[in-house]
């Protein structure tokens, strides 16, 4: 029925009271936007100013049309920035895949970064083992992932280290190796512990058996479990002992002391990687990436 330039004219006329104004306001002269006028108000079959050779007015239903085209003139103008901001990646959302451990430490680090650089981006959680997140990934269902090595590069994936966390030991309160000396790994040999499953906890089974074998000790496998937390709710129940990543210290379970292991110079910290694809074009992922990730990763050095 109308045009957002008809809109532009009576809002101009309408709060300017006076045609020479308004069209100088729009760049363009008076006979163009009293024509434009002429034409809305014939399309809409009534007067909107009533118009005398010293004075505009506004008619009562120019009144109610210029509230209306006001409106939607500022609609039209919100969803062009919102559309602008976007595009820059200051507003949208992303989503991200996790694993468990991440979001005992990592998780809220990035989460208070991402609200601090980019307040208008919304955040989509994603809780997922490393091997789902991969799939995810390459589906374009989630746009980062937060998980553990090796890093399927396949297809266009970039990853880059966010955290490398020491391993602590788990025991229960009571425990000969919950004070004293810093324990070491070969304290571990023959001694009952909590292990890694070798399918849901496949990064950190094989970290820990690599270590063990490095070092000659074998503990004694009592349960495989594949989250840190449950790994820590067992020891508590004086189940056994378990290896669990620094970040595992905000967990607090009750009975369980966590303490330093002394590890070989050269053994494997726990890693945590972020990881995109190549080819995402989302705005807000790459506004994350460069200003958020890039200082977490430096953080981790």
């Amino acid at each position: 029925m109308f045009e957002l330039s008809q809109l532009r004219c009576v809002a101009a006329v309408a709060e300017e009271l006076h045609f020479g104004r308004a069209a100088a306001r729009l760049n363009m002269t008076q006979p163009p936007l009293s024509r434009q006028v002429q034409l809305l108000e014939h399309a809409l079959g009534v007067a909107l100013f009533e118009r005398t050779s010293r004075s505009v007015r506004l008619t009562p239903a120019g009144r109610a049309f210029y509230a209306e085209a006001r409106r939607i003139l500022d609609l039209a103008e919100g969803a062009g920035l919102a559309a602008k901001r976007v595009a820059r990646g200051e507003a949208g959302s992303v989503t991200i895949g996790f694993t468990a451990a991440a979001s005992y430490g990592l998780l809220p680090r990035l989460i208070a970064a991402a609200r601090a650089e980019m307040p208008e981006v919304d955040l989509a959680l994603r809780e997922m083992v490393t091997a789902d997140q991969t799939e995810a990934l390459a589906s374009g269902r989630i746009d980062l992932g937060l998980m553990r090595p090796p890093i399927d590069r396949r297809g266009g994936a970039e990853a880059v280290c966010v955290a490398r966390e020491r391993l602590l030991l788990a025991v229960p309160r009571g425990h000969p190796l919950a004070a004293g000396r810093e324990p070491a790994i070969r304290d571990l040999d023959r001694q009952p512990l909590i292990m890694y499953s070798p399918v849901e906890g496949r990064y950190f089974y094989d970290l820990l058996a690599g270590l063990f074998q490095a070092a000659g000790v074998a503990p004694r496998h009592v349960q495989h479990i594949s989250q840190a937390h449950t790994m820590l709710a067992l020891v508590g129940a004086g189940i056994g002992a378990a290896l669990v990543p620094e970040a595992a210290r905000s967990l607090r379970f009750e009975g369980v002391v966590l303490r330093p292991l002394r590890l070989p110079a050269k053994a494997a910290a726990a890693e945590l990687f972020a990881v995109w694809r190549r080819d995402n074009k989302n705005p807000a992922l790459q506004v994350l990436r460069d200003r958020v990730l890039r200082g977490l990763a430096q953080d981790k050095r």
